[in-house]
This record gives C-alpha cells, structure tokens and sequence, in this order.
C-alpha cells in the first residue's frame, strides 16, 4: 500500500484547523494555526493548489505578529504582577485624553465604561475627599460593581492629562490571557483595601474628636 503524504498533509492541516476551534485561550489557538498555515502552504505546494499557498503566506505572518503580542503581554502581566502593579505597561492600550479643570468625568450613579490613568494635572473623588495625582488609576473599580455604576464623582480639580481605557478593552485582553484577570484583579482588591483603610482612619479620627471634645454643661 503506497501512502499518499501530500493527503495526509492535507489531512493533517484540515485537522488542526478544527483543532483551533477547541481553543478556549489565544497563545495555543495562534500557535495551532501557525502549524496549520504550515501544513496547508505545503499542502498547496505539493498539490499545485497556488490560491491555497498565497493565503497561508499571508495568514502566517499575521498569526506570528498576534502570537508575539501575546506572549509579550503575558510577560509584562507576570512581571507587573510580582512588582509593586505599576500601569506602565499598560499605557500602549490605553489612549490619551485632555481635560479641563471643572469638568466632571462621571458622577456616582452614572453607568460606568472607562478607567483612567492619570498622566499630569489633579482630579478629586468628592464622596472619599481623596486626590488623584499622576500615576494612580481611578474608575477601575465600576468595572466590579453589581450594576456597573459609579459609586463616586470625579471631578478634574486642575487641567489634567489622562489615558483612558474602556471595559471592553480590559474585557478583551482577560480573555486574551487569563493572566490579565488575576492581574486586574490585585490592583482591584488593592484599591478595595486602601479605600477601607482610609475610611477606617476617619471613624477613628472622627472618634477622637468626640471623646476629647468637652462635654456639654447644663
């Protein structure tokens, strides 16, 4: 019996394009089709199928660039997620926005879509008291309530620059790498935790004054 190998190359190409459609994670969807566009351009060489040739060349390139994007990605997650969660890897997905001082980027209860990295100028969270300055992130947090609405008001305190991210980016690149949720997911709790820690200073502050204040006199 004489194989015939240009059939089973084909073979194996069609197999791993229906490979790909049981990936649930990019990195081993991209390298599956990099193998497949492999396959099916010396599928087309050997059968004479030129049509076939010319979109794996193009194919091939284009899944090598994602899959770079990706494993960078991954790299710059797991390394910012060791570190002290600096946003600076992110700032390429973000996109930059000017604002003038007055304006109210969103009041509580307004449906939440953007976070906002903060590159210059002071913006002010009016229901905590509390300034974000250049470097911090705000808006985050809207991404993790129930019904998705702000539960404070920012207010551009002096003309700001700031990178701003919508939730369908943040979405896309979780589902693009896990990695980016547990990632999210620190800097979020992180956030959760100083908010409680802030508010626990004022009720004993607040507390203090009470005691120390003088009582009352008939």
């Amino acid at each position: 019996m004489t194989i015939d190998y240009v059939q089973v190359i084909g073979y194996l190409a069609a197999g791993l394009v229906i490979l790909t459609l049981s990936m649930r994670t990019m990195v081993p969807l991209r390298i599956v089709g990099i193998s497949s566009n492999v396959a099916f351009i010396a599928y087309g060489l050997l059968f004479g199928s030129y049509p076939t040739v010319v979109l794996h060349c193009v194919l091939l390139p284009l899944n090598i660039h994602r899959l770079h994007e990706m494993l960078s990605l991954i790299k710059q997650v797991r390394a910012a997620s060791r570190a002290d969660l600096s946003m600076e890897w992110l700032k390429p997905y973000m996109h930059p926005r000017t604002v003038a001082a007055g304006t109210v980027l969103f009041r509580k209860g307004d449906l939440a879509a953007h976070m906002y990295y903060v590159l210059t100028g002071r913006l002010h969270l009016q229901e905590i008291d509390l300034d974000v300055t250049p470097g911090m992130l705000v808006g985050e947090l809207g991404m993790l309530a129930p019904s998705r609405e702000r539960t404070q008001t920012l207010v551009c305190s002096e003309a700001a620059t700031v990178l701003e991210m919508s939730y369908d980016k943040v979405e896309q690149l979780y589902f693009q790498t896990p990695m980016f949720g547990f990632y999210f997911l620190r800097l979020s709790t992180g956030r959760l935790f100083d908010n409680i820690e802030r508010l626990e200073r004022k009720l004993a502050e607040r507390n203090r004054h009470l005691v120390d204040a003088p009582a009352d006199t008939a």
